[in-house]
């Protein structure tokens, strides 16, 4: 990667405080290549725990705000007032929050869901380009170099017609109740917090954003979904779902969705099947990527390597050989956004000027599907068209 000098975008974050595995993961990404600089933050619900965490980070007691309204009110006021705020808190909050970042003029990273209906999302969008404000959605798993190989590889054919997309996340760490003692995981699971799904919005999300990136061209013309609450206590949200799509282009796709296979660690996994070949990516091996020609010898594509097309090896942060995981593929995005903010494409590492990263659109198709998913399933698990 290329070190480009500009300043740093002063930054700040809602949530994300004391003990919150998710804001850590945000400042690590976000510092990591001095895209941003940590000014501000209302980091708890807790005015003085939250005051508090911001003094351990470095922060000015005075910019460690109660709330999040305070905090936009305050920094506006101030000459070197922050510019972008990243919203990490629960997701009844997503809406709320980004509408007021955006009328006070700043840019946001959000965690998904963005919100709770197409109708809020579309009012978000409206606004975002109304003022100007680059609108971020973390799908981390977008920043692994692999990705970017995958969708390479579709653009120049080597797949050949794309026919089947075969998409999982499901993992087992909530294959019991672990929410009746963990309060970080209760607020998942209950509708005023968590919005009408669980596993949908959670987890299946995810997958369905990568085949976004990897397949541009395919747009879902209708689904169909079903949804069970295995343990019954998170009802009427599910712990497991299973949707079937269909592309304009004739192509099938389908998503497992699930926090109770019992066993699995993590369990995100796609695979695209074309007319001349598959590819197969497993979050949990994020460096490889299997390519599987029909009658020929399966071969493991490894991140960093010269064999890799250009887009794929943008990101290169420690050559070929040495394992990156998360951390540096949530700070691949952190920088897209912060290019993408400071509207300096032109000074970026060649390629990075035609940014893809999981923007408005992305939050709003989130919104789209799983509002879709949830009329499907509850109507009976009939097929719904999707737009």
């Amino acid at each position: 990667m290329t070190d480009t000098k500009r300043r740093p975008i002063r930054w700040a974050m809602v949530g994300g405080g004391r003990g919150s595995q998710i804001g850590s993961i945000h400042r690590s990404a976000a510092l990591r290549d001095s895209m941003f600089e940590l000014v501000a933050g209302a980091f708890d619900i807790d005015a003085e725990r939250g005051r508090a965490f911001g003094v351990d980070l470095g922060l000015d007691a005075a910019r460690s705000y109660a709330d999040y309204a305070a905090m936009f009110a305050a920094e506006a006021a101030r000459p070197d007032g922050i510019e972008a705020v990243s919203i990490a808190t629960p997701n009844n909050t997503h809406f709320a929050i980004c509408k007021a970042a955006l009328e006070h003029d700043l840019h946001v990273v959000c965690e998904k869901p963005l919100c709770f209906t197409v109708a809020e999302a579309e009012e978000l969008k409206s606004l975002s380009a109304a003022r100007g404000r680059i609108v971020g959605v973390t799908y981390g798993y977008a920043g692994h170099q692999m990705i970017e190989q995958a969708r390479a590889m579709v653009r120049h054919g080597d797949l050949g017609e794309i026919r089947i997309v075969n998409l999982q996340f499901a993992h087992g760490f909530h294959s019991a109740a672990v929410e009746e003692q963990n309060p970080s995981t209760r607020w998942r699971v209950d509708p005023k917090f968590a919005g009408p799904s669980y596993v949908l919005g959670d987890v299946g999300t995810h997958p369905l954003y990568l085949s976004e990136v990897i397949l541009p061209h395919l747009k879902i013309k209708r689904l169909m979904c079903a949804r069970q609450s295995f343990v019954k206590s998170r009802a009427p949200l599910e712990d497991n779902a299973v949707t079937l799509m269909e592309y304009d282009n004739g192509a099938i796709a389908n998503i497992w969705s699930s926090a109770v296979n019992a066993g699995s660690m993590h369990g995100q996994k796609l695979r695209i099947v074309g007319s001349k070949a598959s590819i197969e990516w497993w979050d949990e091996r994020p460096n490889q990527l299997s390519y599987e020609v029909q009658g020929e010898p399966v071969r493991i594509l490894e991140r960093g390597m010269d064999y890799l097309y250009p887009e794929a090896r943008i990101d290169d942060r420690i050559g070929g050989g040495h394992p990156e995981g998360l951390f540096e593929a949530w700070a691949n995005l952190y920088r897209r956004f912060g290019l993408a903010i400071s509207g300096t494409h032109a000074l970026a590492p060649e390629g990075l000027e035609n940014l893809v990263f999981p923007g408005i659109d992305a939050g709003l198709e989130g919104v789209r599907w799983v509002e879709n998913c949830v009329r499907s399933a509850d109507a009976g698990g009939i097929w719904v068209d999707y737009r």
